[in-house]
């Protein structure tokens, strides 16, 4: 029973009828604290965390599973509760089951969707481990590193740190390796590598001693993840379990596109004044789902500028997008942009490379010469839009 649950119910009955209670509630790049359906996933990551609880470190591992399996979710949020532990008792950490008292590791997570660089990733570790401000400028990676391992060597527990999105690091606009990264952490490190990738055909094969798989979600789970967002984000009775189980029967396993579509039919709700959602705003958002969707995550840890420039070309029309040229020009005279049409163009390419938006041959032209190609967004539009508005 959640007496502060029932207590905000209640007051919500006094308020003005809306729709929307709580966005970030809704968003399928926001992680919550406790993701719902994934009880069995969190106990074998504890299985694995196990050591720690005696004193010694876990072996370094891979967790893999397919896009939307929901891993970042639960590593995030079992690593932050993690970590609230740790720090709330570093001398003496108690059980039932062990008279001795034992520290915990340091517990840390660094996502390679938004490090650029190797000095990056050596300060994000840093950043979460000391108290003390950490300088971002006037001091290169070899101090840095340098700086990390003079705080761990000092440590007699050391420290857990997941690397998320290891197979994503093109979308940093950087060439990092990661064996090489790996390579640089102190020895009292253990690393929990999370990706989508088979871990055999990852260059972290050889140095992996445990693997841990994710599947996907399961439909009735994922109907339970959509009303669970849904019963946070939105007003009492907003959403039915018809709309979840539709929405579930699409995605297919993908709690990302789930979210989106829920997120997405939220949004035409709301264009169309209503306090509850129906089939038409599910079937819409469906509808306006690309054929092959990457994560709205990757779109948000690109650059502002280019984070910008899909901002201007999700208002395009037809007209406007019917190759890059044309797309490149209408995008240039989008005043809130301010980059020039050399640039802009750049980055269309550089956003087909990552994979955010997809070049396809435009309609095929008489006579010689090769047609134009044109892009296609790889991403839910509108659920970017809205999320962009909102936070940019």
């Amino acid at each position: 029973m959640n007496i502060d649950a029932r207590i905000r119910r209640r007051r919500r009955g006094t308020e003005t009828r809306r729709l929307v209670r709580d966005y970030e509630a809704l968003s399928p790049v926001a992680h919550v604290e406790e993701p719902a359906g994934r009880g069995p996933v969190v106990e074998r990551l504890l299985d694995h965390l196990d050591p720690v609880f005696d004193g010694t470190l876990p072996p370094n591992a891979y967790v893999h599973g397919p896009f939307g399996a929901g891993k970042s979710a639960v590593v995030t949020a079992l690593l932050a509760r993690m970590e609230r532990v740790a720090a709330q008792s570093r001398e003496a950490i108690y059980t039932t089951t062990r008279a001795r008292s034992t520290r915990l590791p340091w517990f840390a997570y660094v996502d390679l969707r938004e490090t650029a660089s190797e000095f990056a990733f050596y300060h994000r570790v840093l950043d979460t481990l000391v108290e003390e401000t950490v300088p971002e400028h006037g001091i290169g990676t070899d101090e840095i590193r340098d700086r990390l391992h003079e705080t761990l060597n000092g440590s007699r527990t050391g420290a857990v740190i997941a690397v998320d999105h290891v197979d994503a690091s093109a979308v940093a606009d950087t060439d990092l390796d990661v064996v090489d990264l790996f390579a640089g952490l102190p020895s009292n490190v253990s690393w929990l590598a999370v990706g989508r990738d088979d871990p055999a055909e990852t260059a972290l094969a050889g140095y992996t001693a445990r693997e841990i798989a994710i599947d996907r979600y399961r439909r009735r789970v994922l109907i339970d993840v959509l009303t669970t967002r849904a019963s946070s984000g939105l007003a009492p009775q907003a959403f039915d379990h018809a709309l979840a189980r539709r929405i579930a029967e699409w995605a297919d396993g993908n709690a990302h596109d789930a979210l989106a579509a829920l997120f997405g039919a939220v949004t035409r709700a709301e264009r169309d004044g209503r306090d509850h959602l129906v089939a038409d705003d599910v079937d819409g958002a469906i509808a306006d789902a690309p054929r092959s969707t990457v994560s709205l995550g990757t779109v948000f840890s690109l650059s502002a500028n280019k984070r910008r420039v899909l901002r201007s070309l999700v208002d395009l029309d037809e007209a406007e997008r019917r190759s890059v040229t044309t797309t490149t020009e209408a995008i240039a005279a989008d005043p809130d942009v301010d980059l020039s049409s050399g640039t802009i163009k750049r980055y269309l390419y550089e956003l087909a490379e990552v994979g955010v938006v997809e070049r396809v041959a435009a309609s095929p032209r008489s006579g010689k010469g090769r047609a134009p190609s044109r892009v296609e967004l790889r991403f839910f539009p509108e659920v970017f839009r809205t999320l962009y508005d909102l936070h940019e």
